[in-house]
C-alpha cells in the first residue's frame, strides 16, 4: 500500500460526556481477503453520533471508538476477492463507495429470516473500539476500513460526496423504514413525526411515493419550512398547538379518520404514543426513532381494539443504501435534498459541529475532508 500513511487522524471517544479527542490511530498494513482500505471525503454528522457520545444509548459500545457513521469515500487499497460492490458492479482503486455495517450471512436472522440487521454476530461502524486491528471503524478519520463481511455500493457519478455521505445512514433507514412499511397508495395520508434529518427525508419519499397528502410534525419552524419544500402539504407545529390540537388539525385534513400511515422519527418516547392517537382504526404505524433508553407509557388496548399494525425498522442493509443513492441520483434536481445538509466543518472542528447539531444550531452538519 505504497503513499498510504501509518496512521490517520481520527476523532476518538474515551469517555462518555467528554469531548472527542483528534488522535493518530493506525492504518492497517494489512487487509484481509474482502476488505478495503477507504480514504475518507466526507462523514456527516447524525444525532445518533451526539446521543453515543453522551452515553445516551440503548446499545453496546466499546469504548475507545472513533465517531461517525455515515461516511463516504474512495478505494485506496484492496483486499483479495473484492473486485465487486454488493450490486456486481466492478469496484477499483478510485471508486466512490458507502459501506454497511457487517452481517454474517449464516445465522438465523441472515438465512431464514432474512433480516440481516438483526444479524446475530453483526458488527456495527463507530461501537467497536480502535484499540485492536483493525482499527479504523468510524467515519471521522482520514482513513477507513470496509470488513470483509461489510456491504459495500458505488456511488454514483452525479452524487456528491456530502449527499453521498447522508445515504450511509439517515437515508437509509428511511429507505428501510420504508421497504418495512410497504406500498404508499395514492388515497393514503401520511403523517410524519419529526423534522429532523429522517423527517426531512421520509417527507421527500413519501411525497416521491405518491401519498394523497404528506403532513410533517415538529419543531422548530425553520425545519417545517423546510418540510414543506421537501413535500409536505401541511405543517405542524409542536411548539403552538397543544396534543388534542395537533389530533383535531390532523383528523380534520384526513376526512375525520385519522392518517392511513404514521411513521415516527423524533427519538422523544412520548411521540410514540401520539402516534397512537393519530393513526386511523386499521392504519399503519411505523416506529423508527426509538433508539434511546427513555420509557413511556400506553394503554396496549388502543392498539388491539383499533387494529393498529405496530411496524419497528432498525437500521438498513446494502439494498437501503443502495435505494437511496438512487433516489438521490434520480430526485436531487427537482427536490432540493441538499437543504437538509448545513454546516461545512474540519475534522478538528468535530466537537463544535457535534454540540450546535445538539443545540439544534445545525439539521445535517458535514465533517469535509480534503
Amino acid at each position: 500500500m505504497t503513499n498510504i500513511p501509518k496512521f490517520s487522524k481520527a476523532a476518538v471517544l474515551r469517555e462518555f460526556g467528554q469531548p472527542l479527542q483528534i488522535e493518530d490511530v493506525p492504518v492497517p498494513e494489512k487487509l484481509e481477503a474482502g476488505s478495503l482500505l477507504v480514504k475518507t471525503s466526507a462523514c456527516s454528522v447524525c444525532g445518533t453520533d451526539v446521543h453515543l457520545s453522551g452515553g445516551n444509548l440503548a446499545l453496546k459500545v466499546d469504548l475507545p471508538v472513533i465517531i461517525g457513521h455515515e461516511m463516504t469515500g474512495r478505494v485506496v487499497a484492496m483486499g483479495d476477492n473484492s473486485s465487486k460492490d454488493s450490486i456486481g458492479q466492478d469496484l477499483k482503486i478510485g471508486d466512490r463507495i458507502l459501506w454497511t455495517h457487517t452481517s454474517c450471512g449464516s445465522c438465523f436472522y441472515c438465512t431464514v429470516a432474512k433480516q440481516p440487521t438483526l444479524c446475530e454476530n453483526r458488527r456495527a461502524y463507530m461501537y467497536e473500539t480502535m484499540a485492536r486491528y483493525p482499527y479504523l471503524l468510524g467515519g471521522f478519520s482520514e482513513y477507513g476500513y470496509v470488513l470483509p463481511q461489510s456491504g459495500r455500493i458505488k456511488v454514483p457519478d452525479n452524487v456528491a460526496d456530502d449527499l453521498a455521505s447522508l445515504c450511509s445512514c439517515a437515508f437509509r433507514s428511511v429507505m428501510n423504514a420504508m421497504n418495512n412499511l410497504g406500498e404508499i397508495e395514492a388515497h393514503e395520508h401520511i403523517v410524519i413525526q419529526g423534522v429532523g434529518p429522517l423527517g426531512l427525508l421520509a417527507t421527500a419519499v413519501a411525497r416521491a411515493r405518491g401519498a394523497r397528502s404528506v403532513i410533517a410534525i415538529g419543531s422548530p419552524q425553520a425545519r417545517l419550512d423546510l418540510a414543506g419544500e421537501l413535500g409536505a402539504d401541511h405543517t405542524i407545529s409542536i411548539e403552538n398547538a397543544s396534543h388534542e390540537e395537533r389530533l383535531e388539525t390532523i383528523r380534520s385534513l384526513t376526512d375525520g379518520r385519522g392518517a392511513d400511515i404514521v411513521m415516527e422519527f423524533t427519538g422523544h418516547p412520548p411521540a410514540f404514543g401520539e402516534g397512537l392517537d393519530i393513526v386511523r382504526k386499521g392504519g399503519r404505524y411505523v416506529v423508527v426513532g426509538q433508539l434511546g433508553d427513555k420509557e413511556t407509557t400506553l394503554k396496549p388496548s388502543t392498539i388491539v381494539k383499533n387494529n393498529i399494525r405496530v411496524i419497528g425498522s432498525f437500521s438498513g442493509d446494502a439494498r437501503s443504501y443502495w435505494q437511496a443513492l438512487e433516489f438521490a441520483a434520480q430526485h436531487q434536481a427537482q427536490i432540493p435534498l441538499h437543504k437538509i445538509l448545513t454546516g461545512r466543518y474540519r475534522l478538528d472542528d468535530v466537537n463544535t459541529a457535534l454540540d450546535r447539531m445538539r443545540r439544534y444550531e445545525e439539521v445535517k452538519p458535514v465533517i469535509e475532508f480534503s
